[in-house]
């Protein structure tokens, strides 16, 4: 039962993260999906500095949704969406590599939130 008892709260607590950060993740998607030049050119940056990070989970098993690795052994959010998150920071809070491009209130004006 114990066991059982914290499953559900990792479960919870995936959830609760993606829920604070829903529109950043949107973020990420949207731009995975409608490619643009700028993003790109600072997703792939990014991506260079993650791929040389410590924290990297190539396999998958520090990501928050399985299946989308490579992602942040920090933070468990995909490169692939989180690097083309603009108003994303990286996931290392103690020794960030990166940093965001705009902040929330910029990127609900850019995209009219």
């Amino acid at each position: 039962m114990r066991k059982k008892m914290g499953k559900l709260n990792q479960i919870k607590s995936k959830l609760d993260k993606l829920y604070q950060n829903k529109s950043k993740i949107f973020e990420g998607l949207k731009n995975s999906l409608f490619k643009n030049d700028f993003v790109e050119k600072v997703a792939l940056a990014r991506f260079e500095i993650c791929k040389t990070c410590p924290h990297i989970d190539l396999k998958g098993d520090k990501c928050m949704v399985s299946g989308t690795q490579p992602c942040c052994g920090k933070c468990g959010c995909s490169l692939g969406m989180k690097t083309r998150s603009l108003s994303s920071d990286c996931g290392d809070e103690e020794l960030p590599r990166w940093f965001a491009v705009l902040d929330q209130e910029q990127e609900d004006e850019i995209y009219g939130e």
